[in-house]
């Protein structure tokens, strides 16, 4: 299984070495990987002048799949917007078509005090949303900032799917709603947006192949509420890229802390790219503080939906739910009572645990 490591900046090389450090692990007890390194984002511009250097993309490319840190800093704000860290982020995930992003939340029961919401509205939580990833406003033609006829300012983002964007990330919805609890929730905001308008219906007509999956609406921000007022009620959410983002983002910390999830981006033969969703929090880079089980889980998503090594995955999950029920925490899930590790040494207990 070959795989590309993109640890990328700030934080992102040392979650992804905890990572590679767990797989390693899976490998001495037979696992066969092959794992090379190469730059992305702000490190990629420091290396070749580029987000993505050419390179990089060629790895990619080549490989079974991808494991990927985080990008960005403030030290790359000032450049021009194709060459910043986020642009390397978008692109790779453009070349390599992945139009599926998969981001589970999970509650883990030892970390139910960790979350800002009372236990008993976020005990047992566990949803998957579904992203559409490579179209919407962060994609769409024409974009810019212009003058207008008053001479001022004025900034603009074209908000766009197409019918086939849309029925193929919606397959994928329905398809892990199968193997889960057979309920999909479709959130967008079809009662003001055409785009939406389309969204609903094709679902509906992708739902029609899916008679056993139990389908809903819902707009977002309704979405956006419920996840806060009960989002057990929730098993796969399937959303735009937009929607997708903000909400995936809101999830995360029903769960503790945003440091515990990974998530899985895909394209149509499963091939996918596989980071923590948190960003690069230069502000903690170097210190040995952050969270990489996040980046971990992501390697266990890696294993099971692109390489279809269940076995494996499960040993990983299994040994994160070891490490948190023996109280071992970084310090954005520490509780009164608990053990604060570093990222090495909470890399180092995974795979004791294993």
């Amino acid at each position: 299984m070959k795989i590309a490591v993109l640890p990328g900046d700030g934080i992102g090389p040392e979650v992804t070495a905890q990572a590679v450090k767990v797989l390693r692990a899976l490998a001495r007890d037979g696992l066969a990987l092959e794992m090379e390194e190469a730059p992305i984002g702000g490190a990629g511009y420091d290396a070749a002048g580029d987000p993505l250097p050419e390179a990089t993309l060629r790895l990619a490319q080549a490989a079974d799949a991808v494991l990927l840190g985080a990008v960005g800093g403030p030290k790359y704000d000032t450049l021009a917007r194709p060459l910043r860290p986020e642009q390397g982020l978008l692109r790779i995930r453009k070349e390599l078509n992945l139009f599926a992003n998969l981001r589970p939340a999970r509650l883990y029961p030892e970390l139910a005090e960790a979350s800002t919401l009372r236990p008993e509205v976020v005990s047992g939580l566990d949803l998957m949303i579904v992203r559409e990833l490579t179209g919407d406003l962060y994609f769409g033609e024409p974009r810019g900032i212009h003058l207008n006829a008053a001479g001022e300012r004025e900034a603009y983002n074209t908000m766009r799917y197409a019918e086939s964007e849309i029925r193929r990330v919606a397959h994928i919805g329905f398809q892990i709603a199968m193997k889960r609890g057979k309920k999909l929730c479709s959130v967008e905001k079809a009662n003001v947006l055409e785009t939406s308008e389309l969204w609903r219906e094709v679902v509906i007509e992708v739902a029609r192949e899916y008679p056993e999956v139990a389908l809903s609406h819902m707009y977002v921000d309704n979405a956006a509420m419920q996840l806060v007022r009960n989002p057990k009620q929730f098993d796969v959410i399937l959303t735009g890229n937009i929607f997708g983002d903000i909400l995936s983002d809101e999830a995360s910390m029903l769960t503790g802390s945003i440091g515990m999830l990974g998530s899985a981006s895909l394209d149509a033969a499963s091939k996918g790219m596989y980071e923590p969703i948190h960003g690069s929090a230069p502000d903690i880079a170097g210190q040995d503080k952050a969270n990489p089980l996040a980046t971990i889980l992501s390697a266990a998503m890696m294993l099971r939906y692109t390489f279809s090594h269940d076995e494996a995955a499960n040993r990983i999950e299994a040994g994160v739910s070891k490490v948190l029920a023996k109280g071992l925490r970084t310090g954005d899930i520490v509780t009164p009572g608990c053990t604060l590790l570093g990222c090495a040494a909470m890399g180092d207990a995974v795979v004791a645990a294993l």
